[in-house]
């Protein structure tokens, strides 16, 4: 059975940025996704499509196919007296390097990376970790078959009906 929309793939693989290992899963615990649903990264999905069980694969997304390329406005101040809890200032969390969940406007989670911190503010890095970087990814895929209509309805692990968002996950913060 061939890969395309709306097939359950499992696959191994292995992403390297600048040559270091940066994520991977084997076939203990493959990534499992239904194809074509805007789970992953859309030329991730695309350089999939038509490829069996057994296949290989080996392809490399560009920083725009990717997550994006670094966004200056992205990189923010935040006054420090945000990073308090009942008047106590979390200095333990204002380490450069450190992510911190944050929270924006519309009440999702987000991330963002401590940069700097000053007297009175916090420089946070809201790009996503691996903005502005080629993603070099290899594996196999380990399994194609039909998704069933509840789990195009409700998501592979029922991830839709959890969040309710009608699929529209850039925006609810709970995909």
């Amino acid at each position: 059975m061939k890969i395309k929309d709306n097939k359950v793939v499992s696959l191994i693989y292995n992403l390297e940025v600048n040559g270091e290992t940066k994520d991977s899963c084997d076939k203990e615990n493959p990534l499992e996704f239904i194809m074509g649903m805007g789970y992953l990264l859309p030329k991730f999905e695309e350089n999939l499509l038509g490829k069996s069980i057994g296949d290989k694969f080996d392809f490399v997304l560009s920083a725009a196919e990717g997550y994006g390329e670094l966004n200056p406005q992205a990189i923010v101040d935040l006054p420090k007296h945000i990073f308090e809890v009942d008047g106590v200032l979390q200095e333990e969390l204002l380490v450069p390097g450190n992510f911190i969940p944050m929270m924006n406007q519309m009440g999702g989670i987000i991330p963002g990376k401590v940069v700097e911190v000053s007297e009175e503010a916090v420089k946070m890095d809201f790009n996503h970790e691996l903005a502005g970087q080629s993603l070099h990814f290899t594996g196999e895929i380990t399994a194609v078959r039909e998704a069933t209509e509840e789990e195009l309805t409700n998501g592979l692990h029922g991830e839709r009906a959890m969040h309710n968002c009608e699929g529209n996950c850039s925006s609810c913060g709970g995909c």
